[in-house]
């Protein structure tokens, strides 16, 4: 490593990375140092260096993650019907705060010990350390019930997405859906009364669903906000008044 440790990143119970250096120093001079000897010292001096740089990396770690807050609910499963924090979210507000504290991220993908997963690494840099974190991810096309949702090129690149997510939030912590910088929540959706009461109200009067998600510009009903029910529920009995 290139790195020289300053005298204040200087571990317990380790020697003074300067002296140490200035030992070095004079036995590359001295044509009558024990090789031997000279190796075991440059050894030392790069693992100090190791340790210093993993120190370094973990206190930040730990200064990065304080300042992460939770993070809003923005996108939604229609097969699960639940909602979660994209990665574009995640990485929107955690990005700036892991780059302030001198962190990079990069992903790779490689090779999975499971049949039809797909292994997702992020390798996560500070300066002179980096630490690998990994995931398996089925990319096997299935959806939630078995069935199949999607070609196996689009499963595994969905699950190199899913992957990213995951390893986000692993790597900082992340909590989704506690509330948001203003300190007002996330944006509340429909409780499953609403959805399965507009469910019942758009059967009886005959809306096409496909059309009606459409016209709302959301992918299900438990996208829906709560504050936008009433306004739902009039649009629904206004095209029975029309029948």
């Amino acid at each position: 490593m290139s790195a020289v440790i300053s005298r204040q990143d200087q571990l317990p119970g380790m020697p003074d990375p300067t002296s140490l250096l200035a030992v070095i120093s004079r036995a590359a001079s001295d044509p009558a140092v024990d090789i031997d000897k000279l190796e075991r010292l440059m050894a030392m001096h790069e693992r100090m260096q190791e340790l210093a740089a993993k120190a370094a990396f973990n206190d930040a770690m730990s200064a990065a993650q304080g300042e992460m807050e939770p993070i809003s609910k923005n996108a939604s499963n229609p097969q699960t019907r639940s909602r979660y924090a994209s990665y574009d979210a995640l990485d929107a507000e955690a990005r700036p705060i892991y780059t302030k504290h001198g962190f990079s991220i990069s992903y790779d993908t490689g090779e999975s010990t499971k049949p039809e997963h797909v292994l997702v690494l992020a390798y996560v840099s500070k300066g002179a350390y980096s630490k690998t974190y990994r995931i398996e991810m089925p990319a096997d096309g299935k959806g939630a019930k078995g069935g199949d949702v999607m070609t196996k090129t689009h499963a595994a690149m969905a699950a190199v997405s899913y992957g990213k997510r995951g390893l986000l939030k692993a790597i900082f912590n992340l909590a989704e859906g506690e509330g948001d910088k203003d300190g007002n929540g996330p944006e509340p959706c429909l409780s499953e009364q609403q959805v399965a009461d507009l469910k019942a109200l758009m059967t009886e009067v005959n809306a096409d669903r496909t059309a009606f998600l459409r016209y709302l510009k959301v992918d299900c009903l438990e996208d829906i906000y709560a504050r936008n029910y009433t306004a739902v529920v009039k649009l629904l009995e206004a095209k029975r008044k029309r029948s």
